[in-house]
């Protein structure tokens, strides 16, 4: 065993320091929590463990859940988020909060198998390897019950993933896995936590390409609770990856406001060629409404995607809906008096178009971030 991974010495209060942490990110998930303790507890009968639940306020009372059992065994933990959520910034405030020497992350849906935390931690422990992955794709390992779509499209976001990380993993998509704690200090300064594929993350952010074994396991099927996979986690996928390629030049958060800015200019077209064309209405009116729907659909797309972490809701959403609108009713005088100018000193249309462009882009991204979308 890699010495290490093997602390001997002895708290204040009594016996040895945790050698392994199990850091298990949860939202809604009260009935599995005694649940997992029971399980990981069957599962490394000699591995000094602790649990480290990090809850994003649960309106189920897991977080409460978790404490109750905390006050009767000590290697039970919780780290309870108040105003924030994600489910990777929640695996790194766990792994912060422990002082074990390995970490494990796994989900609180009992679909990861505990039973093979024993022989990752010992793969680990000999110190040639920095990682050790859960791996549905190695032989022994599967998928359970998928459908054939979504094993399709799993595998489709895992070859993209390869193709952004230098470590050559099976399952890089995993969220279930052990690390060194030097391992994930090291990727530490350049993480992004967006998204929910904390691997990925740490795998493209290390400065040395990580040495990875990989321990197979059957995904299985949830029994409590509801899953938290929808349309949207594809989004921060495509954001986590943008910002590993793009994210050391621009803020990823301001490459999905120019996404959403792209969708809102088929929506103005769509909108303006219905009642102008299609209704022979006036050009002036069909201009107005298709810019105010089109608005609309940008501020309501970023409240949901962009800015989801933020998301207005209630009153604060018309607010916020009014606020939008005016940032970039000035961006849109802006865009044309830039535009003007240039052309008048320059005389090339297409390259003072794209310059108002420019600068009421950044001009709404910085706004809206600023009084529309503002942190508390």
């Amino acid at each position: 065993m890699n010495a290490s991974l093997r602390p001997e010495t002895s708290g204040e209060a009594g016996g040895l320091a945790a050698e392994l942490a199990i850091v298990i990110p949860t939202y809604n998930e009260k009935p599995n929590i005694p649940l997992l303790v029971a399980a990981v507890d069957a599962a490394l009968p000699s591995v000094r463990w602790e649990i480290v639940f990090v809850d994003d306020d649960s309106p189920d009372g897991t977080a409460a859940e978790a404490r109750g059992i905390a006050l009767a065994d000590r290697r039970v933990r919780v780290v309870h988020r108040y105003g924030r959520r994600g489910l990777s910034s929640a695996c790194v405030e766990g792994i912060m909060a422990t002082a074990a020497p390995a970490v494990a992350v796994m989900d609180a849906d009992m679909q990861h198998d505990e039973r093979i935390l024993g022989a990752m931690f010992e793969r680990l422990s000999r110190g040639d390897v920095d990682v050790v992955v859960g791996s549905r794709y190695v032989e022994g390992g599967g998928m359970g019950e998928w459908g054939k779509r979504r094993v399709a499209m799993s595998r489709f976001a895992t070859r993209l993933a390869t193709r952004l990380t230098r470590t050559p993993i099976g399952d890089p998509m995993s969220g279930f896995f052990m690390i060194t704690r030097a391992a994930f200090l090291s990727a530490l300064p350049s993480l992004s936590t967006v998204g929910f594929k904390i691997l990925l993350d740490i795998a493209a952010s290390t400065p040395e390409p990580l040495r990875v074994a990989e321990v197979p396991y059957t995904f299985r099927t949830r029994q409590h609770g509801e899953s938290k996979l929808d349309a949207l986690v594809l989004w921060e996928y495509l954001q986590l990856l943008l910002d590993k390629m793009f994210g050391h030049i621009v803020p990823p958060r301001f490459i999905g406001f120019v996404m959403v800015g792209g969708s809102g200019v088929i929506v103005h077209f769509a909108v303006l060629t219905l009642l102008f064309k299609g209704l022979s209405d006036d050009f002036g009116v069909a201009q107005a409404a298709a810019t105010l729907v089109a608005t609309s659909s940008n501020f309501f797309l970023n409240n949901m995607l962009t800015y989801r972490d933020q998301r207005l809701k209630g009153a604060r959403l018309f607010i916020g809906w009014l606020t939008f609108n005016l940032v970039c009713g000035i961006g849109a005088l802006t865009n044309v008096g830039i535009a003007r100018w240039l052309f008048a000193h320059h005389n090339f249309w297409a390259i003072s178009a794209l310059a108002g462009i420019a600068v009421t882009t950044v001009w709404n991204y910085a706004m809206s971030s600023i009084f529309t979308w503002r942190k508390k």
